[in-house]
């Protein structure tokens, strides 16, 4: 259903300005006049990307984390109220604030009216939902579990908020200091190893190696900068475009869980959301098959979500969960025997939310530890840039006051 957007004055002369969401123009302008309002401009609001014909095929503003998270909660709370999804949807319409949400809702009940999934309508704006989203929406359609499953995307977008702010917090130091040591190396090669080298060259002596290289940077700084510029921003996105392809994003994500503090961090963020949404999916009456289906979605790293899908195979094959995710070596073997004694008890589910509550204490701490462990690293790595600098600069110093 079409958003329109409005000015107009009321029976008191007042100026007012808002939106109505109703089937065209027409209805819009006999509803304003039923409300008394004489129409001074109306328009329909669109998004970026809007056909002639008004179908959104790509959503071009962006919707804040924080409100897709309390959105996704609102509509798992209608559903499960008995709500039709046609209705929740044109409930949540009228009430959010935020315009590009607004537009992407009207789009997705007019959509689900006119007999589309509701999954098939989210994947029409993979700005908004991403494709964990929209495959754990499917998952939820298919199994009739969807307010559930909407229920723990809220809870998985909240903690992915949480997370990052948490990570940003602990790296905000150690990239303020990488930053000002940056500018201040620039500084030195650009204005000042310049000025040195000429007092060294007038002198016609042999300069050290380590002096004939802090000049050849300095060379190199001042008349290629632009290229350094041009090499670090070219080096960032084609490493991003790789990372974004299926053989990039393999090799990218087994790097991360061979790196020494973010590999374990990374397993344990994994391990914690595999838990935590299993026992909850389960303990919810969702089939396991079913809810592992769900779970491999909301795995960040492919390593892992293959792992996963390994071992679901193996439970629909008759077969324990726990021998899998061991042999996979992605999940440690403290984690694979409680789930082990969970089977065996039939306690599966909180033996999960054990496991997940105990992981979810130590990534906090692996993260508040982050800092201590990089704030020395960045130390040690500026203090070494300057004190090849100072020797560069030092040694032939001394030598100018030698004798020849």
């Amino acid at each position: 259903m079409p958003i329109y957007a409005y000015k107009g004055m009321d029976r008191a002369g007042k100026d007012v300005k808002s939106t109505i969401n109703v089937e065209s123009i027409v209805a819009a302008k006999q509803r304003l006049k039923s409300m008394g309002i004489m129409i001074v401009e109306i328009k329909e609001e669109r998004a970026k990307g809007t056909t002639a014909g008004g179908s959104v095929f790509r959503m071009g503003g962006s919707v804040s984390v924080d409100d897709l998270a309390l959105m996704t909660r609102q509509l798992a709370t209608l559903i499960k109220a008995k709500i039709q999804i046609v209705e929740a949807l044109q409930a949540l319409v009228d009430q959010v604030e935020d315009k590009n949400l607004r537009l992407v809702l009207s789009d997705l009940r007019q959509k689900v009216n006119e007999g589309a999934s509701l999954a098939k309508a989210l994947g029409d704006h993979p700005k908004v939902f991403n494709n964990i989203y929209v495959n754990m929406v499917e998952a939820g359609e298919a199994s009739g579990t969807l307010e559930i499953v909407l229920l723990r995307l809220a809870d998985f977008t909240e903690a992915q908020v949480k997370l990052k702010n948490k990570i940003k917090g602990a790296m905000t130091y150690p990239a303020i200091m990488g930053v000002f040591g940056f500018g201040m190396m620039n500084v030195i090669f650009i204005f000042v190893i310049p000025k040195m080298a000429k007092i060294f060259t007038s002198t016609k002596r042999e300069l050290p190696l380590i002096t004939k290289i802090c000049i050849g940077i300095s060379e190199f700084m001042q008349g290629y900068w632009w290229a350094v510029i041009i090499g670090i921003v070219g080096s960032f996105f084609a490493i991003r475009h790789y990372i974004n392809t299926p053989s990039g994003r393999s090799r990218w994500d087994r790097i991360l869980l061979k790196l020494p503090i973010v590999g374990i961090l990374v397993k344990m963020i994994n391990v914690s959301r595999f838990c935590s949404t299993l026992g909850t999916l389960m303990q919810s009456g969702v089939p396991i098959l079913t809810a592992m289906s769900i779970v491999k979605n909301l795995i960040s790293n492919v390593h892992m979500a293959e792992a996963v899908e390994k071992a679901r195979i193996s439970v629909s094959e008759g077969a324990s969960l726990s021998q899998p995710l061991l042999q996979s070596g992605f999940f440690p073997p403290m984690v694979t025997h409680m789930i082990k004694l969970g089977e065996r008890s039939g306690e599966l589910e909180p033996m999960l939310k054990i496991i997940s509550e105990n992981y979810e204490d130590q990534v906090q701490s692996r993260i508040g530890g982050l800092t201590s462990v990089l704030e020395p690293i960045m130390m040690m790595g500026l203090g070494g840039a300057v004190g090849f600098i100072v020797f560069a600069v030092v040694i032939p110093m001394m030598d100018l006051n030698s004798p020849k």
